[in-house]
């Protein structure tokens, strides 16, 4: 049985995100994805580290998600850092600027991953940024959890 080149349990997430925003609500967008961009997704070949996003026009985009080349392109690749539209319902979108409006909340991309049906999707948070000593406390509950996890074992 030859094995599989790509995969449906792909999840990139965004970890530091975790770590410098609270999340209030999350929302699942899909995104508007060329040629081979979709194939290297499948491959694990991306990043929301850097990424971030925005709405203008009543439309969400995504600015700063690397997704890499895909290896067997043969002459036509894509841009790896291009601006990239988020697809969101009306309501959501509507929702999400009447919020970002609101002091101190932003649109933070959470993870990428597939769905059951092969599309690629984005999960995106409204989020406010923790203060210092939240993520002291952070920390803390981390390292007791872990340690009480030690002692069980």
């Amino acid at each position: 049985m030859p094995k599989e080149r790509f995969s449906n349990n792909i999840q990139i997430k965004n970890r530091k995100a975790s770590y410098e925003f609270e999340f209030l609500e999350k929302f699942e967008a899909g995104m508007v994805l060329k040629g081979t961009e979709i194939k290297s997704i499948r491959e694990g070949k991306a990043s929301v580290q850097e990424a971030y996003c925005y709405l203008q026009n009543d439309e969400a985009f995504i600015k700063g998600m690397n997704i890499s080349p895909y290896s067997n392109a043969s002459f036509e690749s894509h841009i790896m850092t291009r601006e990239r539209k988020l697809l969101l319902k009306k309501k959501e979108i509507q929702k999400l600027r009447s919020k970002t409006e609101e002091k101190g909340l932003t649109i933070v991309p959470v993870k990428v991953f597939i769905n059951n049906r092969g599309f690629a999707k984005l999960e995106i948070a409204l989020a406010r940024g923790k203060k210092l000593y939240d993520k002291r406390n952070d920390i803390k509950k981390k390292d007791h959890k872990r340690e009480l996890d030690r002692l069980k074992v």
